[in-house]
C-alpha cells in the first residue's frame, strides 16, 4: 500500500483511561437491533478483502488470565474501549454497541463507526441493561486487572466477557499487536489480524528508510498532549513505555523524555517549564481541540514555550487531529505517517 493510498492523517487530544470502569450508567436502553453490516460500515480496504472467516469453536485466554470459550467466533460484539473497537472495524467486523459513540468519532479516525451504532453510557460508566439490550454474543472490556469489579457485573448477564489491557509499557508495540491478534481470535478473523499486522510491518520498514533519508539536525524527539486547569497548562509527555514513542523509535528517534513515567502507558506528568529538560530534541504535540478547553491556543502565548529550542527553529509540530494514542495497528500507521511526513517534508 503506498502512502498517497493511507488514510488521511491526524491527532488527538487524549485523556488517561486508566480508572477502572465503574457500574452502569443512565443511558436509555435501546432495543436489540441487527448491527449495522460490515459493507456499511468500514474502510475501502475492508470492501476489498479476501481472508477467511473461521467458524471453529473458539477457546481463549484473556490478558487477565480468564478462559472464554464460544462455541462458534463472536459475530455480535459490543465493545466498551476506543482501541478494541478500531481493531475490530479493521478486523472488518461492526459492533453492535460501543461505549461512548460520540466520544470515539471525536478522536478516532482510522475507522469510522457505522451510523446509527448503539451507544452504551461511557467508557467509565457503561450502562449494563444497554449493553444487555443490543444483544452480543461477546463484550470486550478494558480493565486494569483481574480483580476490576466491571468482570462479575458484565458477565452477570451471562454474555462472555472478554478482558483486556489498554497497555503494556514493557513492549506497547507488542501488546498493541498482541490485544489485535486476541480479538481476530475470537471473532474468527485471524487470518485478517495477521494480513494487517504484516502489512504495518512493512509500513513500518518503508518509513523507517525514508527517515533515515532525512537529514535531520537531532534525532532526539518528545510527544506530548496537554489540557488546562484553572487557567494552568498542564503537559503530559510520552516517555519510555507509551506508544506514540516506542513508534517513533522505530523510525530510528531517540526519546529525550527521561523523567518518571507511569509503568503501564509511559506517561509523565509536567508544566511547559518542564518543556525545557529536552533540550533541542524536536517536538510533536497533540493539537486536536478538546471541547473541553484547548491547551494549544495557551501554550502558544507562553514565552517559555516560544523560547524553547524547537520551537524557535521550527521543529516543534502539531499532529493533524484525530490519531487515537492508544490506538491499534491503523491508527498507528497514521502516527508513523505524521512523523515520518513531518521529518521529511513529504
Amino acid at each position: 500500500m503506498t502512502r498517497t493510498s493511507r488514510r488521511a492523517l491526524a491527532a488527538l487530544l487524549s485523556l488517561a483511561a486508566t480508572a477502572a470502569l465503574a457500574a452502569c450508567g443512565t443511558t436509555e436502553v435501546p432495543s436489540a437491533t441487527q448491527a449495522p453490516s460490515a459493507a456499511d460500515a468500514i474502510s475501502a480496504d475492508c470492501a476489498e478483502d479476501t481472508t477467511a472467516t473461521s467458524t471453529d469453536p473458539v477457546t481463549l485466554t484473556d490478558h487477565v488470565g480468564r478462559t472464554v470459550a464460544l462455541d462458534e467466533p463472536a459475530e455480535r460484539v459490543a465493545v466498551l474501549e476506543w482501541q478494541q473497537t478500531e481493531d475490530l472495524l479493521t478486523l472488518c467486523m461492526a459492533p453492535v454497541a460501543v461505549a461512548d459513540v460520540e466520544g470515539y468519532s471525536t478522536w478516532v479516525t482510522a475507522e469510522t463507526l457505522p451510523e446509527g451504532t448503539t451507544d452504551v453510557g461511557t467508557r467509565q460508566e457503561p450502562n449494563i441493561d444497554a449493553i444487555s439490550a443490543a444483544d452480543p454474543d461477546l463484550i470486550i472490556v478494558e480493565v486494569n486487572s483481574a480483580d476490576d469489579e466491571i468482570i462479575g457485573q458484565l458477565e452477570a448477564t451471562g454474555i462472555p466477557v472478554l478482558a483486556t489491557l489498554g497497555a503494556d509499557g514493557t513492549d506497547p508495540i507488542g501488546h498493541m499487536k498482541d490485544l489485535f491478534r486476541l480479538i481476530g481470535e475470537a471473532t474468527g478473523r485471524g487470518e485478517r489480524a495477521e494480513a494487517v499486522l504484516a502489512e504495518f510491518d512493512a509500513h513500518v520498514e518503508e518509513s523507517k528508510a525514508e527517515v533515515a533519508g532525512a537529514d535531520l539536525p537531532t534525532t532526539d524527539f518528545l510527544y506530548f498532549d496537554g489540557w488546562v486547569e484553572g487557567g494552568t497548562v498542564s503537559i503530559r509527555p510520552f516517555g519510555s513505555g507509551a506508544l506514540f514513542t516506542a513508534l517513533g523509535e522505530e523510525l530510528g528517534l531517540t526519546p529525550a523524555w527521561t523523567e518518571e513515567v507511569d509503568p503501564m502507558y509511559g506517561l509523565g506528568q509536567t508544566d511547559i517549564e518542564g518543556l525545557t529538560t529536552v533540550g533541542d530534541a524536536n517536538l510533536f504535540y497533540t493539537a486536536t481541540e478538546d471541547p473541553a478547553g484547548d491547551y494549544v491556543p495557551e501554550l502558544e502565548k507562553n514565552a517559555l514555550w516560544t523560547n524553547l529550542p524547537a520551537v524557535k527553529d521550527g521543529r516543534a509540530h502539531a499532529f493533524p487531529s484525530g490519531i487515537w494514542t492508544f490506538g491499534g495497528p491503523r491508527s498507528s500507521e497514521q502516527a508513523i505517517d505524521a512523523y515520518t511526513e513531518i521529518l521529511t517534508g513529504s
